[in-house]
């Protein structure tokens, strides 16, 4: 008898629910990469108008529409023929490519890149190695991704679109009022310094990163109108010092690498910073009991898919690391989501 009540009172929606979870994501995928939300950023649409635009099959266009409906992606008045499509708020905010807050960058590398390799998971597991391009011809990934420019820029819109939200929090809620100088470690399109300086008159900020990255974020910052506070500053993180600087930011860069590897970044933080500067790591932290972030530690797999040995770390992962170094105080901000700046102070 208790077996039976106890069978009827345990649900297995959620069972459901993830394992098929795919089914959303590559819709929504799939929506974002073809330009739809884009499309509707214009104006509303019928089914029809978006078919021809898009270059749908019949079959399955209202299927394909009404569950992104269904998944809050679109609204729509009307049903099937007498449909017309409009972007939900959220949508039209961050999934339309013509406006500045566009982050749709990292779901079109969901699709073109990740999502394949995430059918390997198992053999990533069994393995311990990656299982993205360099499973096939060696190459890093980052190799792979730097020597094809369109690849590249796809790279760092992905980064900056998936960031910007934790960017935008950063530069408001960190206290910048004691210093003056930032150097962003793997600046990336320089959107970390962009906003530093948006919003805090007081900072000049460096974006450090690799020679082919560099005219990416100048046009960036020149399209911005911010030339005159941010410097964008060539080099290597492994084999170069970093520029001297009050606060010293990673964003999404420690992760990429092994513990080995994480302890020589944070060195080199420590030894560009002044006494008192601030050491900040941008990233999906992972709660100390490893049980909250889900998406810190799917971040984490994510890590074993493409590098050989980079992981997500937990908040006490980080005040180990950091205080080894020579950092004397650690704190944890929330910014966007499931994202947190780590600050360490010297």
């Amino acid at each position: 008898m208790e077996t039976k009540t106890l069978q009827i009172q345990v649900d297995p929606s959620k069972i459901m629910q993830v394992g098929t979870g795919f089914f959303a994501s590559k819709t929504l995928l799939t929506a974002t990469n073809m330009g739809l939300f884009t499309l509707l950023g214009k104006s509303p649409r019928s089914g029809e108008e978006i078919k021809k635009e898009l270059g749908l099959h019949s079959r399955s266009l209202y299927d394909f529409l009404d569950a992104l409906v269904a998944l809050g992606f679109l609204n729509r008045t009307g049903i099937k023929e007498t449909s017309v499509y409009s972007n939900a708020a959220d949508t039209d905010l961050f999934l339309d490519k013509n406006k500045p807050s566009y982050m749709g960058g990292i779901l079109e590398m969901a699709n073109n890149r990740l999502y394949p390799f995430w059918n390997d998971l198992e053999t990533g597991l069994k393995t311990g190695l990656p299982q993205n391009e360099a499973k096939n011809n060696g190459a890093s990934p980052f190799e792979a991704i730097y020597a094809d420019p369109d690849r590249l820029r796809e790279f760092i819109r992905a980064m900056t679109g998936v960031q910007m939200g934790n960017f935008i929090a950063f530069a408001n809620q960190f206290d910048f009022s004691t210093y003056k100088t930032l150097c962003d470690i793997g600046g990336s399109g320089g959107a970390l310094s962009a906003q530093v300086v948006l919003n805090n008159r007081n900072m000049e900020c460096t974006s450090f990163d690799l020679p082919p990255v560099s005219p990416i974020a100048q046009e960036n910052i020149d399209a911005m109108g911010l030339g005159d506070k941010i410097h964008v500053v060539t080099g290597d993180f492994f084999t170069d010092n970093f520029p001297k600087a009050d606060v010293i930011s990673m964003g999404q860069i420690l992760h990429d690498w092994g513990a080995a590897d994480k302890k020589m970044l944070i060195a080199k933080a420590y030894d560009a910073l002044p006494k008192g500067g601030a050491f900040v790591v941008i990233e999906n932290v992972i709660d100390a009991d490893r049980s909250k972030n889900v998406f810190g530690l799917l971040m984490s797999l994510n890590m074993l898919i493409e590098t050989p040995a980079g992981y997500d770390f937990s908040t006490s992962d980080f005040e180990e690391l950091t205080k080894e170094a020579g950092f004397v105080k650690t704190s944890i901000m929330p910014l966007a989501g499931p994202s947190s700046a780590a600050i360490a102070i010297k």
